[in-house]
Formats: structure tokens, C-alpha cells, sequence
């Protein structure tokens, strides 16, 4: 009979040998997916100008041209800051401008009294947080053949703060009821929460996360069904790329993965 440990061998196998052959494309996916919310907002924020201005308008009552500066900015920050990670020009700032949107966002639309969406948020914090990460492996990867004077510790919190906020996406998933299926999907994702956070099979686990909510978001946030003049389509969308932006951070634990704070990386020193 197969062992427990075997056949998690054997994943971990199919697992590195996948990251093997996809080590150069992976990392660009990965920033792809996680400016995809930020892309598709800003886009948004263009071709429904007007609905956007008169929403905060009528929101804060602020007036035509607060709403409007609101717009602007709001567009004009996404975009260039999407722009910017994707062309890895001044990563440090670029996550800066994006977490300052997520802020500004937060407060703007009222998230902060929204507990499912509020945790979206901080889980696209977390994803900000591992873009930062891997420029500073980018950083000192240009000095090779320097000796190094330790661990790079800001890269390694960052590693830690960004896989526990991320996580929190999967809390917003788990629904309480006594429908067996739903059952074995809280446990198993609950578990896979628990390896990513304390960094143990970080990247299977991660790899895992990825497949599962891939399939996840394709299922239940399907815009592309919904007929354009149902408003739930603008929510389901909203969801869906904010999703992926998780899935974007969850392949940079799999590219980077767990950092020095980690059970993976403590058994190493064992």
C-alpha cells in the first residue's frame, strides 16, 4: 500500500518538475494576473465615466468636480501603476500607487463596513506585498558574485506578511452549511491555508491553491454569461478579476517561495 509520504513525493515531483519547465514564464504570468483587477478597474474607470462621477457624486455628495478629480486619479494611478510592475520600472513605487488605490478604494466605497470585500482587499495587499518581495531578489541578484553580509530580512517579512494576507481570500470562500460537498471544500481549503501561511509544502500547497480557485472563479463569477444590462455582471466581474489577482500572488509563493520565516525553510537548517 502506498504511503501518506510517498505520494506526497510524488506530487511534490510533478510539482517541481512543472515549475522546472515553466521558471521563465511563470513570474510574468504571475504580475499579469495580479494588475488584472487594477487593469480591468481602470479601464472601467474610462469607459463608464460618467456612471463613476456621478456615483461618488451622489455617494459623499462632493460635487462635479471632486467626483471628477476622484475618476482621474483613480484611472490614472491604476493604469500607470500597472504599467509600471509590468515593465518592472520602479516596482517599489508602482506597489505603492496600487496599495494607495486599495486605500482609496476602501474608504471611497464604503468596504471598510464590508467584511467579505474588506478581506478581498487585504488579500490584494498581500499580493502587493510578494511583487515587492520579488524585486528585491531581482535587486541583489544584479550584484552575483558580491558576498553577501546575511539573509535579505525585508525580502523575507515581506515573503511572510504577503503569504498570511493573501490567504484571507480563501476565508471570504468557506460557506457554513451541512452540504457534504461544501464540507470537504472548507477542510481541504482550510488546510492548504494552514501550509501556505506557516510555509510548509509552500509551493505544492500554493500550486494547489491556484488550480483550485482557477477552477473556482471560472465557475461562480462567469461575466461573460450575464447579459451586459444586469448590473450583477459588473459584480460578478469585479469578483472575478479580483480573484485572479489572488491567483497572481499565490504563483509568486510558487516562484519565490515561502522566504526564511518557514517550516520548509527551517527543516533545511535541520
Amino acid at each position: 500500500m502506498v504511503s501518506q509520504n510517498e505520494i506526497l513525493s510524488k506530487a511534490e515531483d510533478v510539482a517541481d518538475q512543472v515549475l522546472r519547465h515553466g521558471k521563465h514564464v511563470l513570474p510574468h504570468v504571475a504580475r499579469l494576473c495580479l494588475i488584472s483587477t487594477f487593469l480591468e478597474d481602470g479601464i472601467r474607470m474610462w469607459v463608464q465615466w460618467n456612471e463613476q462621477r456621478e456615483y461618488m457624486d451622489m455617494s459623499w455628495g462632493c460635487g462635479w468636480f471632486v467626483a471628477t478629480l476622484f475618476v482621474v486619479l483613480n484611472m490614472s494611478f491604476q493604469l500607470g501603476g500597472c504599467v509600471m510592475v509590468l515593465a518592472r520600472l520602479r516596482v517599489t513605487i508602482a506597489c505603492g500607487i496600487l496599495f494607495g488605490v486599495v486605500v482609496l478604494q476602501t474608504i471611497a466605497y464604503s468596504i471598510l463596513w464590508d467584511f467579505h470585500f474588506l478581506l478581498r482587499n487585504v488579500s490584494l495587499i498581500g499580493a502587493l506585498l510578494l511583487v515587492l518581495a520579488e524585486s528585491r531578489v531581482e535587486g541583489r541578484s544584479l550584484f552575483a558574485g558580491v558576498p553577501s553580509l546575511g539573509e535579505n530580512r525585508p525580502k523575507t517579512y515581506l515573503q511572510l506578511m504577503g503569504r498570511i494576507l493573501i490567504i484571507l481570500m480563501f476565508v471570504t470562500l468557506l460557506h457554513f452549511d451541512l452540504n457534504p460537498l461544501q464540507i470537504v471544500q472548507n477542510v481541504v481549503g482550510s488546510a492548504l491555508m494552514l501550509l501556505v501561511s506557516i510555509g510548509y509544502k509552500t509551493k505544492l500547497s500554493a500550486l494547489i491553491l491556484v488550480l483550485y480557485l482557477t477552477c473556482l472563479n471560472f465557475y461562480q463569477n462567469d461575466w461573460w454569461n450575464v447579459p451586459s444590462h444586469k448590473p450583477v455582471r459588473d459584480f460578478l466581474k469585479y469578483d472575478f478579476f479580483q480573484t485572479l489577482s489572488v491567483i497572481g500572488g499565490l504563483l509568486m509563493v510558487v516562484s519565490l517561495g515561502p522566504g526564511g520565516v518557514s517550516m520548509d525553510e527551517h527543516k533545511k537548517r535541520w
